[in-house]
């Protein structure tokens, strides 16, 4: 293989210099420059191209050029979209409660919990790393549960690997009380209890499914709920709903809501027009949370208000 020329740059200029083998004429830019660059991978320079951070004899490289040989490439490395992942970071954080042994936060919508793909910082788990450091050094910052970006309200931070684990048994055996209010398509008059195994969709593997007992992939999920107030809006009904969680599957809620004929208003995923226009996220809100405080063993719960944008669209609406 014919490899280019190059040299790397010094502190005041960190781009990297190749020439273009004549061998390579032909090649498309992101092509080449993955051969020449084998310790990165071709999605990450077809990257660092999109992004304006490759130069062909001094102009912006395009991916899918056709490279002559002979050219001047400069590429300027940048940081794997993950390097930032447990930085800390100064974000505000809304604290319910702390002590020595955990915190509870009540979380806005919007916020990210935990890092992933396409959200690699500004995520709670970097703000409770700028808030307390020594959360690195208990796995996942602490984070013993999480709640989805759009859905707001309270979860519980351990801040020692002892507390983190206590609760983790919690939650494990269902003793961790997690209680939400939800606004829903429809009215629902009355209180029920639904159980329904959930998994991964098997074609739309972004979304949560109902499946059945025996599918692969499928795991028990248990929600309770019960109407607090029925509402109407231009003539279309909705419930503002209590979900109690027996299990924590992901998208448990909304999920069992919408398998009962009543997706959450504002859901994207799992609702239905005309519903998802009323808010740009799902009403879903984690009001109350309990549990056995593992440094003294006393019961201790929270509670948190319904957020602006949600209490606002419940001001808005007609009781029924």
């Amino acid at each position: 293989m014919h490899r280019p020329n190059y040299s790397e740059g010094g502190a005041e200029d960190d781009a990297i210099r190749l020439s273009a083998p004549m061998a390579d004429a032909g090649l498309r830019l992101d092509q080449a420059l993955a051969r020449w660059l084998p310790q990165y991978s071709r999605s990450r320079v077809r990257d660092w191209i999109d992004a304006g951070h490759v130069r062909v004899d001094g102009q912006p490289g395009v991916a899918s050029r056709r490279l002559r040989g002979g050219e001047t490439v400069a590429v300027e490395p940048q940081p794997a979209a993950d390097a930032r992942a447990y930085a800390a970071e100064d974000i505000a954080l809304d604290i319910v409660h702390e002590d020595a042994m955990l915190l509870v936060v009540n979380k806005p919508p919007g916020l990210v919990a935990h890092p992933a793909a396409g959200n690699w910082a500004g995520t709670l788990l970097n703000a409770l790393l700028h808030h307390a450091p020594q959360l690195g050094q208990v796995p996942r910052a602490g984070i013993v549960h999480r709640l989805d970006k759009d859905t707001s309200g309270l979860l519980v931070v351990a801040k020692t690997i002892a507390a983190q684990t206590a609760l983790v048994r919690q939650m494990q055996a269902r003793e961790v009380r997690r209680e939400y209010w939800a606004l829903v398509a429809g009215h629902v008059a009355r209180a029920g209890r639904i159980e329904a195994p959930l998994g991964r969709h098997p074609v739309q593997r972004t979304r949560i499914a109902v499946l059945p007992v025996a599918a692969a992939g499928a795991r028990p999920a248990v929600t309770h709920f019960r109407a607090v107030q029925a509402y109407a809006r231009d003539g279309v009904a909705a419930t503002l709903v209590e979900c109690r969680l027996e299990t924590g599957r992901t998208h448990q809620i909304r999920v069992h809501m919408q398998h009962i004929g009543h997706p959450i208003v504002g859901d994207q995923t799992y609702g239905r027009p005309p519903w998802r226009s009323w808010l740009g996220r799902q009403a879903l809100h984690a009001r109350r949370l309990g549990f056995v405080h593992p440094g003294d063993g006393r019961p201790v719960q929270w509670e948190a208000p319904l957020p602006p944008d949600l209490q606002d669209l419940v001001d808005r609406l007609t009781p029924a």
